[in-house]
């Protein structure tokens, strides 16, 4: 049986985004969302779990937290490969593993399909913007390449909050201090109220799980501080409501007010299966204009996808715009912008 080198080795030049290691089959890997083995030799438990302790062995860190609660991120680099991001878990009493692979430096903005408009984000000096999107869909890549932009363009202080660390920044114009959660500090909250009290220019937070986090989030934007943050949600609309509803009813008035203030974009994206075979992402993108803040304000969300459908002078683009443009363009076959579309018969509508 194959070491766990070769399973990354492989994956690597096969440019697979992610290595599955789970008893009862083979090693697999994901190739542009179809999941195929890495050989023939089905897994039993012993064998995932000497896979599992040479990861730990690779990424020098010890097995206890894993071993007590089931699960555990962590990500390590292999010299003159890749980095590799990892979820360990249990499941049916056996060790389990699915790792991320990801490449070195920071990948290319245009080669990777993102628009200049969401690159040009990197302007911004204060304000909040959210990148959303489900699992998977290239949201910490959007980010790594906007801080990217700002390291190489502006002198600042950058502090990057991750669990765990994808992308690598070496100092540019910037410095950028980047902090991983559970081994430089404790959790989101405890590192962003640090990092308030550390200089910060700009703030990316990998990850806003419960409204302290949130609230904190929003002041930190609100007192002059560039913020850009992830939430796991599709859309802009719901991107706000997510937000409004993790606080309490009593406190949810004030909490648009204060929303409507300090958010600056929306970005959120999602991958597609191209027509050649690749992945192609595929973006909305909001900006709070006068009228949009009025709309958070008012508990009127429901009418912002219209204000962003009518914004496209301002660079403001819906998810179902966008999906016509890549069909228009032969980038997607008509079912995938069907599939993904978020009104079907208005996409049909303007196909035809």
């Amino acid at each position: 049986m194959a070491e766990l080198l070769d399973y990354l080795n492989y994956a690597v030049k096969d440019r697979a985004s992610d290595i599955f290691i789970v008893a009862g089959g083979p090693v697999c890997e994901k190739l542009e969302k179809r999941v195929q083995a890495l050989g023939k030799e089905k897994l039993l438990p012993v064998d995932t779990s000497r896979l599992i302790t040479d990861l730990y062995a690779q990424a020098g860190r010890p097995m206890h937290l894993f071993l007590e609660r089931g699960d555990d991120d962590f990500s390590f680099s292999v010299p003159g490969l890749a980095r590799f991001r990892v979820n360990a878990y249990r499941q049916r009493g056996s060790m389990a593993a699915v790792i991320r692979v990801v490449q070195f430096g920071i990948p290319n903005w245009e080669e990777l399909g993102i628009p200049a408009q969401v690159m040009d984000l990197a302007e911004a000096t204060s304000g909040m913007i959210l990148v959303t999107g489900t699992a998977g869909s290239g949201k910490s890549t959007t980010q790594a390449c906007i801080i990217d932009r700002i390291n190489c363009t502006r002198r600042c202080h950058i502090i990057t909050m991750e669990n765990p660390i994808e992308y690598l920044h070496r100092n540019e114009q910037s410095i950028v201090s980047q902090r991983e959660i559970a081994i430089d500090t404790q959790d989101y909250l405890s590192a962003l109220r640090s990092a308030l009290r550390q200089a910060p220019d700009v703030i990316l937070l990998g990850e806003m799980r419960d409204h302290e986090t949130i609230r904190t989030a929003m002041t930190a934007a609100e007192t002059g501080h560039l913020v850009i943050a992830t939430l796991h949600t599709k859309g802009a609309v719901n991107t706000i409501d997510r937000i409004v509803d993790s606080f309490p009813s009593e406190q949810q008035g004030q909490i648009r007010v204060q929303l409507s203030m300090v958010l600056r974009t929306v970005v959120s994206q999602q991958l597609l299966s191209g027509t050649d075979g690749s992945l192609v992402p595929a973006f909305e993108i909001m900006h709070t204009n006068s009228a949009i803040r009025s709309l958070i304000r008012d508990s009127k969300s429901y009418q912002i996808d219209n204000a962003i459908t009518a914004g496209g002078g301002e660079g403001m683009i819906s998810m179902d715009q966008y999906l016509l443009k890549l069909y228009q363009e032969g980038r997607i076959t008509k079912d995938t912008a069907l599939d993904y579309a978020d009104n079907q018969e208005q996409m049909k509508r303007r196909m035809n």
